[in-house]
């Protein structure tokens, strides 16, 4: 009788793995068995969350607090467009499915990062303007031999796992005179692929849909807010929904509610959960002029992945006017509390409250802040609702918010140790001045759609470090059973990785300000880190091939705070996007960083008067901050136009007209008649002037 090691029947059984997937047997074999005994097979990804349950934790110890401090990079793979790169890798059998800017798909060799196919779904450039925060995609979902992909402009695409070609495509997408997205990844659940879609600041009515995986026709769909109020409503969830809400403003607004990340399966339960964002537009007094909890904004739902049947639902933020989604993380685990094993979901939104239910019944256990806020004092565990503040309310006048929109958790994922039973949460303090425009009206698509005046931030140095100084990181460890922190590690800035725990003791996040770094998971000491050369904003994963544990962090900066300008520059990072994978031991050498070296062109004159310049401010910071950074500073991702030459001034009014369409560059000349062109030109020449004496205070303070 042949006697075999573990480890050489490892080897061998990796070996005919990636033998038969070169040989043209099917690849990516997952389904849903596979996912759920996801910790048979530790070595693989083969989910976002790696299991149905979103815990991010992985069984793998190999590395661990002893030696952790031997990582060393394994390989690196350059992706094809330096902008935010948000997606967590899925990896099955050896194989590394992942994707970058512009929804661009790419299959590695997980061992070498050599590429074996990749897949540009050709985004039209034009369709740039439509989102809020970046081309960016946060990955895809694998079943049974094909990859899923969705699209910055709204198509689900299913392709070959082997070959990368596509198999079908479909339009998810019900308005194409509407900024819908799509940025998140999809879930395979019961051979139907879930999808959301983004859009809600411009103006969109969010849902959330499951089509076939091996046809691509849509089986269900699920509205998140009340259409039409002259129309029947869909189910008896929207009518129920309809109840919340008041006038008919909302239908030409969108509603929003769209269900842009996060999502959850229970396969013993059955129950699909997903959360929702935002209203449309963000203004309630707006929105929904009587008042009302306008269902199911910032809410989890329940759903029967089946079917689309509303279960239950539970809102975080009745009548959402901050921007507090809850379109974050969800994690499900079992949890000992007061003694009884409870079945629970586990939220960190935007809002700044740790939540835990009851996932069966939708019943609130627990809520406490995790955050600094002042939107509420609390939520009263008799109703499940927050107890507002009514300082907080801004749509009669401006006040100070904290959390702001960035929110105190972001779309970055955390991750739940049922070893040490904490969370892992990328904490973030964040803070903004809100003012109400109570007559806005939705304009067209391609516009922030909010009913708020332009955010108003400070133009010179001093007062944007003061704000800069004001939002704070965290990498917070959370105890959910006693709703209180365990430990804190500060960061530079907010905007830090998401975060996956292991069985080796450890927490791995990438920062803001371009590391990859490893903690130790019940301490929160830092063990380990490496450079990354750019921000890391994305859920690393770990994985095994051929018995090696390997570690990767998908780095890349951008998003909706780098785009937003000088305070994103805190973290000193410039976009550079790649594939960054650690073993012990490895010997790769990390590509020199990327260096932009700008000076200032000659400059026109400034000829406007101050209140042309104010205007021109208003106008900047209405319609092109959201990309070129508030007060015409640039956060590094998008051209700063400060530096405008002059003969790209010479064709201003071109690039306004849609010159620059295929580059991304929206046409805004419709909304802005000549005059104003002329003053927002203006304006960015007087910021260049700005620019041009901040360059050169050293040279004269050290003249003196």
């Amino acid at each position: 009788m042949r006697i075999t090691s573990p480890i050489t029947a490892v080897a061998a059984a990796a070996f005919t793995i990636l033998s038969s997937w070169a040989a043209g047997s099917q690849a990516a074999p997952v389904d849903g068995a596979r996912i759920q005994a996801a910790d048979r097979e530790p070595g693989n990804w083969m989910s976002h969350g790696r299991s149905y349950d979103e815990q991010r934790y992985s069984p793998l110890a190999k590395i661990d607090q002893a030696n952790v401090g031997q990582l060393g990079l394994a390989w690196t793979y350059k992706l094809d467009v330096d902008r935010g790169v948000e997606a967590t890798p899925i990896v099955v059998d050896g194989i590394m499915y992942t994707t970058g800017a512009y929804s661009i798909v790419y299959a590695l060799d997980a061992r070498s990062g050599k590429l074996l196919w990749k897949y540009d779904p050709q985004v039209p450039r034009d369709w740039s303007g439509n989102g809020c925060c970046d081309v960016v995609n946060r990955g895809v979902a694998a079943w049974k031999g094909k990859v899923y992909v969705g699209s910055f402009d709204g198509r689900l695409i299913a392709l070959d796992a082997r070959t990368g070609k596509p198999a079908w495509t479909t339009d998810t997408v019900i308005d194409r005179n509407r900024s819908y997205t799509i940025t998140g990844a999809p879930r395979v659940v019961k051979d139907k692929v879930i999808i959301g879609n983004g859009g809600a600041e411009m103006g969109v009515r969010g849902y959330v849909s499951a089509y076939d995986a091996a046809s691509g026709k849509l089986l269900w769909r699920f509205f998140t807010v009340p259409g039409d109020p002259k129309q029947p409503p869909e189910n008896k969830a929207m009518e129920m929904a309809r109840k919340t809400w008041s006038g008919d403003a909302y239908v030409q607004q969108g509603g929003g509610g769209t269900v842009w990340d996060s999502m959850a399966y229970d396969p013993e339960l059955d129950l699909l959960y997903v959360g929702t964002g935002n209203g449309s537009m963000w203004n309630r007094k707006v929105r929904s002029p009587g008042g009302g909890d306008n269902l199911f904004l910032s809410s989890i739902i329940a759903l029967k992945p089946d079917s689309g049947e509303y279960v239950w639902h539970y809102q975080t933020t009745p009548g959402d006017t901050w921007d507090y989604t809850a379109t974050q993380h969800i994690i499900l685990a079992d949890l000992r509390i007061k003694g009884e094993l409870r079945k629970v979901l586990m939220q960190a939104p935007k809002n700044a409250f740790f939540y835990v239910i009851d996932r069966k019944t939708g019943e609130l256990i627990s809520a406490e802040k995790f955050a600094p806020s002042n939107w509420a004092s609390h939520v009263d565990m008799k109703t499940g609702r927050p107890v507002e503040n009514p300082e907080a309310d801004w749509t009669k006048e401006a006040r100070l918010i904290f959390p702001s929109p960035f929110g105190a958790h972001n779309w970055q994922p955390m991750s739940f140790n049922p070893k040490t039973g904490l969370v892992y949460i990328p904490m973030q303090e964040t803070l903004i001045l809100l003012a109400p425009d109570n007559n806005a009206k939705y304009v067209r698509k391609g516009i922030f759609n909010v009913g708020l005046q332009p955010f108003d931030m400070p133009e010179d140095p001093k007062g944007l470090q003061q704000v800069a100084d004001a939002h704070k990181g965290h990498l917070l460890a959370w105890d959910p059973v006693a709703q209180k922190a365990a430990w804190d590690q500060p960061h530079v800035t907010i905007w830090n990785g998401g975060t996956l725990s292991t069985a080796g003791g450890l927490v791995f996040q990438g920062s803001a300000d371009g590391r990859a770094v490893a903690y130790a998971a019940d301490t929160g000491k830092k063990l380990w880190e490496a450079p990354a050369n750019t921000g890391v904003m994305a859920g690393p994963v770990t994985y095994t091939v051929d018995g090696e544990q390997y570690v990767t962090f998908m780095a890349g900066w951008g998003g909706a705070f780098a785009l937003g300008g000088a305070m994103a520059n805190v973290a000193k990072v410039r976009p550079e996007a790649r594939v960054l994978t650690y073993k012990l031991g490895g010997k790769a050498k990390m590509p020199a960083p990327k260096r932009v070296m700008a000076s200032l062109p000659k400059l026109p004159p400034v000829t406007a008067t101050p209140e042309q310049l104010a205007l021109g401010r208003a106008l900047f910071n209405g319609y092109c901050s959201v990309c070129h950074g508030f007060n015409a500073i640039s956060g590094g991702v998008l051209p700063d136009l400060r530096y405008l030459t002059p003969e790209k001034h010479q064709i201003f009014a071109g690039i306004l007209a849609g010159a620059y369409l295929q580059k991304g560059m929206p046409a805004f000349a419709d909304l802005l008649p000549p005059d104003y062109q002329a003053v927002l030109q203006q304006y960015i020449i007087k910021r260049a002037h700005d620019l041009e004496q901040e360059l050169a205070q050293p040279q004269k303070d050290a003249a003196r």
